[in-house]
């Protein structure tokens, strides 16, 4: 949980409280591989497979748990492979946490589909410049 901070015009910004892990980006050289990866050898369920393979979105996932998948994202060598986690947090209000200046945001808040399907993504830098996406399911409210 992050602790409130400082408001430009003063006051404390709402405190972002983390309830559970959504989703981790790993890019990965060739997706087909790592599907077999993980659904043959580990046995975990694909998501939106076939989608993907059609060209209708931009990259499949896998399910670990009811409410956490990885995507499997196609990236060249070379690059970092976790693209970023995401952390499902309490209802708040978004441009309240962007106008803060608590965090560096780099995006959003913006639509995107997750482990438990559509929701509202506001992406962050931590401390060492790693990318956080904070997200709320519209259901939670």
């Amino acid at each position: 949980m992050a602790a409130p901070g400082p408001r430009p015009g003063g006051g404390e910004v709402t405190a972002v409280r983390v309830r559970e892990f959504d989703h981790l980006v790993l890019n990965v050289e060739d997706v087909e591989r790592s599907l077999a990866f993980y659904c043959g050898v580990l046995g975990l369920e694909p998501v939106r497979v076939e989608q993907w393979r059609g060209g209708r979105i931009a990259f499949p996932s896998v399910r670990v748990t009811p409410d956490t998948i990885i995507d499997l994202v196609r990236r060249d060598r070379g690059e970092s492979n976790v693209d970023h986690i995401c952390l499902v947090v309490d209802p708040l209000d978004w441009h309240e946490v962007v106008d803060s200046g608590v965090f560096t945001v780099l995006e959003g808040p913006v639509g995107r589909y997750g482990a438990r399907g559509e929701a509202v993504s506001l992406y962050v830098q931590d401390p060492d410049r790693n990318t956080v996406e904070l997200r709320w399911y519209p259901a939670d409210a």
